[in-house]
């Protein structure tokens, strides 16, 4: 090609690689793991957003569950310090501290080994998909990190939990080994009774198609159950929680207000329990710190 022609063309080559620069994604930001203890996965540019401040309560206030904080603590203090431990699924009644729990213990825990830097990071639910590209972002990183998905379920005509299977245990590089899985739901085994009849119904084999449904839940080998809680349970949350704030409100008056509450609500909780607290310290003129 000529010398004319190569400078005719250029400012059109230069022209194309520009607009071909215009249209790829932009570089992720670099990982920046120093930034706070908790992070949210956020897949679409790939990247972990730091949380400044944790939405959580000390541990000592989580009532009612001891054994549940219990085993979670044992299980997650293993984990802190490299030796084996299981993913964990924390389900049952709603309001009764399973997300608070998990939050907790990554505090606690985290305090205990400040040598070893433990993270927590959120993944919605719906990017369970975008798992392996969270794991490859983390693989090699000398941290350990606690993934935590709220509220797991599937509905009927959703196909992520396979993705969230193969993350867990399946495919060839399996978990890392800085990486454990904890999960909240309401469902034992995270999916819709009537997905895993439908299946029963129309599959060739009926038992393999249900073995596949209920597997996913399998791939947690620690089950923690959290159920509702009765009345001297209920108590004990509200009782610790105004002696912890400071509220100054005597028991003789505050417990019948708390059961008046639970009773307008219908139910008893941790949930519910918090609630009232909000309501009787701002009664007060108490701000919870």
């Amino acid at each position: 090609m000529s010398k004319n022609a190569t400078k005719k063309i250029r400012p059109l080559l230069e022209r194309i690689a520009g607009a071909l620069e215009g249209l790829a994604p932009p570089a992720p930001p670099p990982l920046d793991l120093d930034a706070a203890e908790a992070f949210v996965w956020e897949p679409d540019p790939p990247r972990l957003q730091p949380v400044k401040k944790v939405n959580r309560l000390q541990i000592e206030l989580l009532q009612g569950i001891e054994r549940s904080r219990h085993t979670l603590l044992d299980n997650t203090r293993r984990f802190a310090r490299g030796f084996a431990a299981n993913n964990a699924l924390l389900w049952g009644a709603r309001g009764m501290g399973k997300s608070s729990l998990v939050k907790s213990a990554h505090a606690a825990v985290a305090a205990e080994h400040p040598d070893t830097p433990l993270k927590l990071v959120e993944i919605h639910r719906e990017d369970i998909a975008s798992l392996p590209a969270l794991m490859n972002l983390i693989r090699a990183r000398p941290e350990r990190f606690i993934f935590f998905c709220d509220d797991l379920s599937f509905d009927a005509d959703d196909t992520s939990y396979k993705s969230l299977k193969a993350a867990l245990e399946g495919g060839v590089e399996g978990r890392p080994e800085n990486v454990i899985f904890y999960a909240t739901s309401n469902r034992r085994h995270l999916l819709p009774r009537d997905m895993i009849e439908n299946e029963r119904s129309t599959a060739i084999n009926p038992s393999e198609a249900v073995q596949e449904k209920v597997s996913l839940s399998d791939r947690f080998g620690l089950w923690l159950g959290f159920h509702h809680c009765d009345q001297d349970d209920y108590l004990a949350m509200v009782r610790a929680y105004v002696e912890h704030f400071s509220l100054g409100v005597p028991e003789a008056e505050w417990r019948p207000e708390a059961l008046e509450w639970a009773t307008t609500r219908g139910a008893r909780s941790g949930r519910v329990a918090w609630q009232f607290i909000q309501d009787l310290a701002g009664r007060v003129g108490k701000r919870l710190a």
